[in-house]
């Protein structure tokens, strides 16, 4: 079987939407991670699905990669990653409120929340960022599709225009995949 062609398509569906990114929203995003961090606060980040480990990547790459030489680590927190306390909120109250629980009593002024979600509609992702809202954090929202909800709410809309979660999801790893800077300021900031 010759698959040249769709892989042909599939990069140049890759090219087309990298060039539609919206570079002065990553740019924010970036910025708003790092105040976070040198103000001590914390990032809370989640999703569903192939986002839930997504939201994991985020977790690892911030926790462990940009933090190992750093006195002032990444306060990361990744919500989809206990799967017990998931799990349990998910059967006793409902999914719906996977993540809203979590972030009830616990989150603080400066932290922030960075969500991922392909359509933007999923209930659990809006339920704890219309919350996080209500408490006056910051909400950092990655998309795909026409964005959802979760754009809409968004304070910073990291948006894929793209209708193919899986091009959708290649184009979520910028946030976390453009260390250098990172490096070079968390170090100087410890």
């Amino acid at each position: 079987m010759d698959f040249r062609n769709d892989i042909r398509s599939y990069i140049a569906c890759e090219i087309e939407t990298l060039n539609k990114l919206d570079i002065d929203a990553i740019n924010d995003a970036l910025n708003l991670i790092l105040e976070t961090h040198e103000n001590h606060k914390r990032v809370f980040v989640f999703g569903n699905g192939g986002s839930s480990a997504t939201a994991s990547h985020f977790y690892n790459d911030f926790v462990k990669g940009l933090s190992e030489d750093i006195a002032n680590k990444f306060r990361f927190h990744c919500l989809n990653d206990n799967i017990p306390t998931v799990m349990a909120i998910a059967n006793d109250i409902g999914f719906e409120e996977i993540f809203r629980y979590q972030l009830r009593g616990v989150i603080e002024p400066g932290d922030i929340v960075l969500a991922i979600s392909g359509s933007g509609n999923s209930k659990n992702i809006v339920n704890a960022v219309e919350y996080a809202k209500s408490q006056g954090n910051k909400i950092i929202g990655l998309t795909g599709y026409l964005g959802g909800k979760l754009m809409e709410l968004s304070d910073i809309s990291l948006h894929a225009p793209v209708n193919s979660m899986q091009v959708t999801e290649d184009n979520r790893r910028y946030p976390h995949d453009f260390r250098s800077p990172y490096d070079e300021r968390a170090l100087h900031a410890s």
